[in-house]
């Protein structure tokens, strides 16, 4: 069986959808045979990647959530269970520095506002939990399950910039991803971790050396996760993979 046929009728679950690697992951999967759930803040723009995978003869729907919020959480792993009967792949790619993400630059990490590093904590740490907690019970259930999160690199590095961001990353590399295999195994349930280094999801990620000497296209961590995802990858769990084009073997970085 290949990876593509093996998708095909089974249902994925897929935060921060509406963009980036959640996107491309989508319409991947929805080519392959999957129906899809998207899961993302942005509404409006949920539902135009919605519908541009529905114009390609896709399954899919789209469920509005803020990963903040548990209530919301199990509102969308409901919607998907009462749209396709199941959740058999969630993948976790909501999530961003908080820094970055609201504009701050130039700051030490004492002078950053408490209230910035806790949505970057809410969202990249206890967002991917909760979708964690949230499906691992319906894939109890069902008796059977993937989940993969999204890493990074900068689990592995530490950042002074965005040290909130370092520590989710690190948390969910190392213990979730372990815990989770452990509490998923007697259920059929396998959990992985996918690190990346830089991704061209945004150009500045090109800034960041490796020894490849370049950043990673967003369909080549999308193949890993798909892969891992995959009954190919049947006999790997409670592991993180780092896709970092060897940045986390340099001696020189700056």
């Amino acid at each position: 069986m290949d990876i593509e046929s093996g998708f095909a009728g089974k249902t994925a679950l897929i935060t921060g959808a509406a963009s980036g690697m959640g996107l491309l992951s989508a319409q991947c999967l929805a080519r392959m045979g999957a129906r899809v759930v998207l899961v993302d803040i942005n509404a409006e723009a949920l539902e135009k990647c919605c519908a541009d995978i529905r114009s390609e003869g896709g399954s899919c729907i789209g469920v509005p959530t803020d990963v903040r919020d548990y209530t919301q959480v199990t509102a969308a792993r409901d919607a998907a269970v009462a749209e396709y009967g199941s959740i058999d792949v969630l993948l976790n790619f909501a999530g961003g520095a908080s820094t970055r993400v609201h504009g701050i630059k130039g700051c030490a990490f004492h002078e950053v506002p408490i209230e910035v590093y806790d949505w970057g904590i809410d969202v990249n740490l206890k967002g991917t939990f909760y979708f964690c907690h949230s499906v691992m019970a319906q894939m109890a259930k069902q008796n059977s399950g993937v989940i993969i999160n999204l890493g990074s690199i900068t689990g592995e590095e530490g950042s002074a910039t965005s040290a909130d961001y370092s520590v989710c990353k690190s948390g969910i590399m190392n213990g979730l991803v372990k815990s989770l295999a452990q509490a998923g195994a007697k259920y059929n349930v396998r959990v992985c971790c996918v690190a990346p280094g830089p991704v061209l999801t945004r150009a500045a990620m090109a800034n960041m050396k490796t020894l490849m000497g370049r950043a990673a296209d967003p369909q080549e961590i999308v193949d890993l996760v798909l892969y891992l995802a995959s009954d190919k990858a049947a006999f790997i769990t409670g592991t993180t993979v780092l896709a970092d084009g060897g940045r986390n073997v340099m001696f020189n970085k700056s």
